[in-house]
């Protein structure tokens, strides 16, 4: 109860600051951002640490978020200095949004510091399509609902109901705006760039930070340019841009960079089509992607009812908005590295399946196909997600459907189509401008405003090749492709392309099916081509509002009970991570070595688990189901107990984990290259932790899962020789008991921590080797880390302060 009460007050502490900045309750969409402050931060960085250094966009944003640059003493270090940001705003969806707000509970606070808004899309199950899905996730889901409902009031949060929209298509639509800095709680949070602003995927501890004015710490990103020229054919898509763009540089060859567009190439492209290409930013591991101010932004800005934005950016858009004119002039010298893209020989392709960084482009897909032996039938066809359900993306799909309806051609047989519209204000538009009626007369079904199929929420258990884990294809203009991620099928081929390609997928139902060159048949049997996609950028008519219910609740009522059932096994209060004991870590067994790509699919899985997100206790018997164990010759969720007559002696890690929690055994993971890839979900941290892990070491880490371990007092560690040192826990790892040197001096200044690893074998240590490792935690993370939690460190701050008082 003292930590709980301890909590509270530092939350207040901190949070008093901030009072000024708060704008008096949930806002329908975004103010005017304070370009003035900005500029006065910006200039003070400029003239003391930066010493008038030309500047990349991304950097005058971080800049012109810096919480206290009179702290800092030198200009920062790519890589190395970790900056403390003042965010503007946080968005969050419902399923990391539950425990963000469990956290927050705790602070005490009659309202969030930063504007904040809950978008309620990762609940809805896809199956009977659009409005009966909605009523269903209101049967199955409606303590959830209620409770981020009544938290949303509770605190001053815009609350978006169920069916009112994707989380980034309704920022996009309504809050996103140039020049500012947000943080949401989903790792597709990047998809505001499109709009020039620096929007970044965090954990709900991270976003509690800004929620309640806690200056929040990102380690200063490198930039990466990308040059683009010429302008898209008109095949082409903004999709492949990115799609190419994660062939060139992989899932982690953006890892700890901000990628920043710029070059001629920019101004061809729609503020929507920015979006998605900022969107999937994310699968190459980048902070974020961002764009320079441009005529589509203010034209898109204008549309959405924000005109008073675009007059205020277009006033900042030469001294803020864009680059300095040193960078546009030399990137080579400011930028620290560049990729060159032509969009005049830019192919449309597809990436996958199984990862998102795997590319071929459209013209070697057949032969791809043939080579690797893909399943050419096309079971499934998807349109829609975060990352393409704009209004331009629909109505080019749209005119391939109505070509294909006038020569009396459906979808193909055995293929089934399905759309997913990104808000209610798109689905109303396109209802309305006759672009759904042209996808169901081709023999779609519209799916509700919501994540669906691409997050996993897609009710196919009833198909046979689901039933019969049977190799299927499917084809999507999703963001994301992990195995088993959208339908809990591992043979499930997910092949990532643009709505446009997904189209002609769709009324072909061939994989190796390419538009620019193949022909269909018409109804009496005679071949025809279909001719390039066309659509509007934006509606002719404007965008129609949709039906009232999905507009947002803006209630601010700091006396709202918040209701959360002690027998509730959806939603469960949190309890404080015990804090470091002050000693090195001691007789540390190895729950598993991760094989491969491991994200955070793979240790904290969605789909039906979703509905567990409030519930830590529960949500704990999934963790790291999907990990494949290198000491096991790659079985997927077994491993080998590691103490003897402690049950189970082989069986699911959760089961062990758990077993060893209640042994009071520490444990570790050893993971391999990017551990922790894929979304921004916290509970992939906190479970772990939960079940007793007091260590995870990798090759390498993903940004986002790095920083939710350290906030949850985990210790990350990446070795210091990756190849060998990681390869002496492949065999045989229930041998191996690890202790460590270096945590009792843990320091910023001091990465090395060593491991001393033995090999026990009937009571005696039969080896031992001792293996270096370097972690990349600030002073302020090591404090988190010696608390047992960020939010545990918060209380002990406030202890020593009311000791002192007293």
């Amino acid at each position: 109860m003292f930590r709980q009460k301890a909590i509270s007050s530092a939350f207040r502490h901190y949070a008093s600051a901030a009072a000024a900045a708060s704008k008096g309750g949930p806002q329908p969409r975004a103010s005017v951002p304070d370009y003035g402050l900005f500029a006065s931060r910006l200039a003070k960085a400029r003239a003391t640490i930066l010493e008038g250094k030309p500047l990349t966009l991304a950097q005058k944003i971080l800049y012109a978020h810096l919480h206290d640059v009179s702290k800092m003493t030198s200009a920062p270090v790519p890589g190395e200095t970790y900056l403390k940001l003042s965010p503007d705003r946080v968005a969050m969806q419902d399923a990391s949004a539950q425990m963000a707000i469990l956290q927050f509970m705790l602070s005490g606070m009659n309202q969030t510091a930063v504007p904040t808004s809950i978008h309620c899309d990762h609940l809805v199950e896809a199956y009977e399509g659009a409005d009966l899905d909605v009523a269903r996730s209101w049967q199955t889901s409606r303590e959830i609902y209620e409770f981020l409902q009544a938290a949303s009031e509770k605190y001053g949060i815009a609350f978006w109901r169920p069916g009112s929209g994707i989380i980034h298509q309704l920022v996009l639509e309504n809050y996103a705006a140039p020049g500012t800095l947000m943080l949401g709680t989903d790792s597709h949070t990047p998809n505001a760039g499109g709009l020039g602003m620096l929007a970044i995927g965090v954990g709900g501890a991270d976003a509690v930070d800004a929620m309640a004015a806690i200056p929040w710490e990102l380690k200063a990103p490198r930039v990466l340019g990308v040059h683009l020229r010429g302008s898209l054919h008109r095949w082409g898509s903004p999709k492949d841009v990115i799609l190419e763009l994660a062939g060139k540089l992989t899932v982690r060859g953006g890892t700890g960079y901000i990628v920043e567009y710029f070059g001629q190439g920019v101004e061809s492209l729609s503020c929507t089509g920015m979006a998605t290409i900022c969107n999937m930013g994310a699968e190459v591991g980048a902070t974020t992607s961002v764009f320079p101010y441009t005529d589509s932004m203010a034209r898109y800005l204008a549309a959405t009812k924000r005109a008073n934005i675009a007059d205020a950016a277009g006033a900042q858009r030469a001294s803020y908005l864009t680059a300095d004119p040193e960078v546009v002039a030399d990137p080579a010298m400011f930028y620290d590295e560049i990729v060159e893209i032509d969009l005049d020989k830019l192919e449309p392709g597809y990436n996958g399946p199984a990862t998102p960084d795997l590319h071929t482009p459209r013209s070697l897909m057949a032969k791809a196909v043939a080579d690797q032996g893909w399943n050419d039938n096309v079971s499934a066809a998807l349109i829609g997600s975060c990352t393409n359900s704009s209004y331009q993306d629909l109505s080019r799909a749209a005119s391939l459907a109505r070509q294909a309806s006038a020569r009396g051609v459906r979808v193909a047989e055995g293929t089934e189509f399905l759309v997913s519209p990104g808000s209610e204000q798109i689905r109303a538009t396109m209802e309305r401008d006759g672009i759904q009626k042209a996808f169901e007369d081709i023999g779609a079904k519209v799916l509700a405003n919501a994540c669906g199929p691409c997050i996993g929420q897609w009710n196919r258990d009833e198909n046979p090749l689901v039933k019969t884990r049977a190799t299927n294809s499917i084809v999507s203009s999703f963001n994301r492709n992990f195995r088993a991620r959208n339908d809990g099928n591992p043979n499930t081929m997910n092949f990532l392309t643009s709505p446009e390609m997904v189209l002609a997928a769709a009324l072909s139902g061939r994989l190796s099916f390419n538009p620019l060159t193949d022909v269909l048949r018409d109804a009496q049997g005679n071949e025809f081509r279909l001719e390039p996609p066309t659509g509007d950028e934006l509606p002719h008519d404007g965008y129609a509002a949709g039906r009232d219910e999905y507009q947002p609740l803006l209630r601010h009522d700091p006396a709202k009970d918040i209701p959360i059932s002690r027998s509730s096994t959806r939603l469960q209060t949190l309890a404080p991570f015990a804090p470091w004991d002050g000693g090195e870590f001691a007789d540390t067994r190895v729950l598993v070595v991760v094989k491969g790509k491991c994200t955070t699919d793979h240790i904290s899985a969605a789909g039906k688990w979703l509905k567990y997100k409030g519930h830590l206790e529960n949500l704990a018997r999934n963790t790291l189901i999907g990990a494949a164990n290198a000491a096991m010759d790659g079985q997927v969720n077994v491993v080998r107990n590691a103490v003897s007559g402690l049950e189970p002696a082989q069986g699911t890690i959760p089961d062990v984990a758990a077993a060893y929690k209640t042994a009071g055994i520490p444990w570790l993971v050893v993971a391999d290259y990017n551990y922790g890839e894929g979304s921004a979900r916290e509970h992939a941290a906190m479970q772990p932790r939960f079940l007793g892990c007091n260590m995870v070491v990798a090759r390498s880490f993903a940004r986002i899962h790095e920083t939710n371990l350290k906030k949850q007092g985990v210790l990350p560690l990446v070795f210091a020789n990756p190849g060998a040192d990681y390869s002496i826990f492949t065999t045989d790892p229930h041998q191996l008991v690890v202790r460590t040197e270096g945590v009792e001096t843990l320091n910023e200044h001091h990465t090395v921590v060593w491991l001393i690893v033995d090999r026990v074998v009937d009571g005696a240590t039969v080896e031992s080797h001792k293996i270096e490792c370097n972690h990349t935690m600030s002073a302020d993370q090591i404090a988190w880390f010696k608390a047992g939690s960020a939010l545990n460190l918060i209380a002990s701050q406030q202890q020593e302060q009311n000791q002192k008082r007293n």
